[in-house]
């Protein structure tokens, strides 16, 4: 079903709209800078012009006669292909439609055939974290190769534990959403599959920023979310090997899941195929907006954008570890492989107040909290105050970039934050 498919380069996504102007307290208006697209990104102009394109031809999907119904359910399926294509699905896997990538590994934990056990990292996101029904958790690596070094030595202790014969899924975030960092993870799926267990990605930090590629990287599933995807709200995607989405109840039990339903609603026999587990009626916009993103993205130069982040994220760190009292937060060595998400602490500071006050004095905005990663958050910020010697507060900053971030929205949020420590010292 999926392959990879030509396209001819573009140079970069754009998206729908510029900045807003933001009002300052003085009056003045400036260009909103916007650092927090690790939480959302903006819309790609390609997203709402497919939606666009497809409001007149709006209907019900699937199972529908008329014009409206069969343009509806052209566009989502095309969708879906298309993403399956985006992904490096590969023959006989399955993209099935969620609401977002949390929503995508509860599908799959839900799809675990009994007994599973998953075998997860502390410093994964929530999502990848919580919704197991039997989990082992690894500690905090501290360098890629430490990484792949412990779950090699947890998957050899849990089969000679357990047996061969146990499912076991190893569950790993392909970038940081808190520190941006990279995860080595055709090499987590050797070791993986080594002892014969699966392994699902979570690439929503990853995908807007790098290539995801199921075949390329042996993965056995890949979660992601439209909303960090220049895509709207509302709609993602867990996509993987058939066999055990097919063998497990709905995640959903209602209409479009069912094959047959006898007079009595008593015998049930469920659809097998994505439609198992998208019970109701989709998200066709969200869909369509997600297929659009993704067509652009592997049509554009990533290469030449992956370079141009790279620069934007390196003058960041580099200029904000020249502050007094501030704190780059990192789990592997200095200089390792990231995608542009930079987490920060000012020592002294409340984060929460800080935040605030970037954006009402300088139209700047920045993530403030523990980024649903409260285990790996908390850790690297003990491990700030005890590698600099100055007390953390509890939460922290994060400035993250993307498509339309320039170098004077870095420059802004640097000068800003040495006028404010420099003052307070």
């Amino acid at each position: 079903m999926f392959g990879k498919r030509e396209h001819r380069k573009a140079l970069v996504i754009t998206l729908a709209a510029l900045p807003p102007q933001v009002a300052l307290p003085d009056g003045h208006k400036v260009p909103f800078a916007n650092l927090d697209y690790a939480a959302t990104a903006p819309v790609a102009r390609a997203a709402a012009e497919a939606v666009e394109a497809l409001l007149p031809w709006y209907g019900s999907v699937h199972r529908g006669a008329g014009a409206l119904s069969q343009k509806t359910s052209l566009e989502y399926e095309r969708a879906r292909q298309t993403i399956g294509d985006f992904l490096g699905c590969r023959p006989g896997d399955e993209v099935v439609f969620t609401r977002n990538t949390t929503d995508a590994m509860n599908l799959l934990a839900h799809a675990l055939p009994p007994d599973t056990l998953t075998v997860t990292f502390l410093g994964e996101h929530h999502a990848g974290l919580l919704p197991w029904p039997s989990v082992h958790r690894l500690p905090i690596p501290a360098s890629p190769e430490s990484a792949v070094a412990s779950l090699a030595e947890a998957l050899r202790a849990i089969r000679a534990r357990d047996g061969a014969a146990r499912p076991v899924l190893v569950a790993v975030t392909a970038a940081s959403n808190v520190t941006g960092e990279v995860w080595p993870i055709a090499d987590l799926v050797e070791q993986a599959h080594r002892c014969g267990a699966r392994l699902a990605v979570d690439a929503a930090q990853l995908a807007p920023h790098r290539p995801v590629d199921l075949s390329s990287w042996d993965a056995d599933y890949v979660a992601i979310s439209g909303h960090k995807l220049y895509a709207p709200f509302g709609a993602g995607v867990l996509a993987g090997r058939a066999d055990w989405l097919d063998q497990a109840p709905p995640y959903l039990a209602g209409g479009g899941a069912t094959r047959s339903v006898d007079a009595g609603a008593e015998t049930v026999t469920w659809t097998d195929g994505p439609a198992r587990h998208e019970a109701g009626t989709p998200n066709v916009f969200g869909a369509v907006a997600l297929g659009a993103v993704c067509a652009a993205l592997a049509s554009s130069d990533r290469a030449d954008w992956q370079d141009h982040e790279a620069r934007l994220s390196a003058r960041l760190e580099r200029r904000l570890v020249g502050i007094p009292g501030v704190a780059v937060l990192r789990s592997f060595p200095a200089g390792s492989d990231r995608v542009g998400i930079v987490s920060f602490a000012v020592s002294g500071e409340d984060s929460g107040d800080l935040a605030t006050w970037l954006s009402v004095e300088h139209g700047i905005g920045v993530r403030e909290g523990l980024f649903c990663a409260h285990p790996f958050s908390r850790h690297l910020l003990s491990e700030a105050g005890r590698r600099t010697g100055r007390p953390m507060p509890a939460t922290a900053l994060r400035a993250s970039i993307g498509a339309g971030t320039t170098a004077d929205d870095i420059d802004r949020l640097v000068a800003a934050l040495a006028d404010r420590v420099g003052t307070a010292r």
